[in-house]
């Protein structure tokens, strides 16, 4: 059995206290109908119309995924095809996604096999028991010029890589002035144009952002695969990154695991990512969580209703 809860919190910005909130989130218990099969997805517009872009993606890409001919036999390809087509469904659209756009973390629950499709820096986080201690194993990695090999993609395609402190003159632009996300002074490098001060993305794949696309950025996901069992991984975290900019994988699987309801664990997840943006700046990020509770799982890989 799995039990599982969300909480999705507006941010606050002082200059914009009407600002909506940009993250969108979907569950779906039977999905497709069949009921050993879940999906869950977190998806994180940003720009003008990054509300539309975010709830545009929430509904289109499980819709797309259950369409794929490749779901059945081959999940991971199924899920490249159902984010490619989201982008360019996104592109037709009325919607203006030139400066607009998504970040998705999408995960399909089979019986015991989990798939955790990720497009730009949400995470989807396991709880695994090692030797006795609850370590948290990432089921994504973020897609950011932190990355080496995101960086030097995205330059591939002519993309400048600079912090605004590099952009505006403060700091050397034929340096490299960033060390690490966890080591990260609150200007991360950035995107931008060769020469032009645009589009300034923070991430290296999303959905929509046409002029970024120009530049590298990718619908294209990373698909990690996992095994879920009640005795080993007995916590799921799905969540955007505004839970993840003050907490550590660590911390956020340790918090979550104090509460028994999934329910608590999501309310306390928001909670504390809300205090800790509001210790360090003036404003928070939109903040989402998903939390599942992996009660008991079949052995032969069939999840037990």
């Amino acid at each position: 059995m799995l039990r599982y809860a969300f909480v999705s919190q507006r941010g606050y910005y002082p200059e914009a206290l009407d600002k909506e909130n940009q993250d969108a989130v979907c569950v779906y218990r039977r999905y497709g109908g069949d009921s050993e099969q879940l999906f869950f997805g977190v998806f994180d517009g940003h720009g003008q119309e990054g509300t539309s872009c975010a709830q545009f993606a929430k509904d289109t890409v499980p819709h797309l995924l259950l369409s794929s001919a490749a779901l059945s036999s081959d999940p991971v390809t199924a899920f490249g095809e159902a984010m490619f087509a989201c982008n360019e469904q996104l592109r037709s659209s009325a919607i203006d996604d030139s400066l607009s756009g998504t970040t998705a973390i999408a995960c399909l629950i089979r019986g015991r096999a989990v798939y955790v499709a990720n497009v730009g820096d949400s995470r989807a986080v396991l709880a695994e028991l090692v030797d006795g201690e609850l370590l948290a194993r990432p089921l994504s990695h973020d897609h950011t010029p932190f990355r080496e090999d995101e960086c030097e993609r995205v330059k591939r395609f002519g993309a400048r890589i600079l912090t605004l402190d590099q952009l505006e003159g403060l700091k050397d632009p034929t340096k490299q002035v960033w060390t690490t996300e966890e080591e990260d002074d609150g200007d991360p490098p950035r995107i931008w144009a060769p020469t032009a001060m645009y589009p300034g993305t923070a991430f290296t794949r999303s959905i929509g952002d046409s002029l970024a696309e120009q530049l590298g950025v990718t619908a294209e996901p990373e698909v990690v695969t996992a095994k879920l069992s009640a005795d080993r991984t007995p916590l799921l975290v799905i969540a955007s990154d505004g839970v993840f900019e003050f907490m550590s994988n660590q911390a956020v699987i340790q918090l979550a695991s104090k509460y028994d309801d999934p329910q608590q664990s999501a309310i306390a997840l928001v909670a504390e990512a809300y205090r800790l943006w509001l210790e360090v700046e003036v404003r928070t990020d939109d903040i989402t969580a998903i939390v599942i509770r992996i009660d008991e799982v079949s052995t032969n890989g069939d999840m037990k209703s």
